[in-house]
């Protein structure tokens, strides 16, 4: 699928900046940029996908863990204790 794509031209110079230091050319170096992108943007939809399936999970079985519960065991986590995981329980 042929593509044309109006690089405005400060952007034009930055990309001629860098990959003049680097063995890429332009063309190149803009691939490289919309893929990195375009794996961003999939991890995003992914992330946001399977938070949303987790979420009708919790909403029909009615269990959750309170975020305050989350949070003390996540910082006691980060700060190297060893803290017993919380539990779900009926939140309705």
């Amino acid at each position: 699928m042929p593509v044309s794509l109006r690089v405005p031209p400060d952007v034009s110079k930055r990309i001629a900046r860098l990959v003049a230091s680097r063995k890429t050319s332009p063309h190149a170096f803009m691939l490289d940029a919309i893929r990195e992108k375009l794996e961003a943007e999939e991890q995003e939809a992914a992330f946001l996908a399977e938070a949303e399936r987790r979420l009708a999970r919790m909403k029909q079985s009615g269990k959750g863990i309170p975020a305050d519960e989350v949070f003390t065991f996540l910082e006691a986590r980060v700060r190297g204790r060893k803290v017993r995981r919380p539990v779900a329980r009926t939140t309705r």
